[in-house]
């Protein structure tokens, strides 16, 4: 995406979310969307399959209770 693009996508994104950008801040949002689409490119194209990693490794680690010093 280019971009006057994705800046005019936060804009109007924040604009909905009700949040009050500068123009400095929504050239960095747009920044860091930008590289987090390019990153999602690149997952999207890995010929990774769920089978390479079940689910059932997944581990969670325990929630600590209120009463943990």
């Amino acid at each position: 995406m280019e971009e006057r693009s994705l800046i005019e996508y936060v804009r109007a994104a924040a604009t909905l979310a009700g949040i009050a950008l500068d123009d400095t801040h929504v050239r960095e949002v747009a920044l860091h969307l930008s590289r987090t689409a390019a990153m999602a490119r690149l997952l999207e194209s890995s010929s990774s399959h769920s089978s390479n990693e079940p689910a059932e490794i997944y581990c969670p680690a325990p929630f600590p209770t209120e009463d943990a010093p």
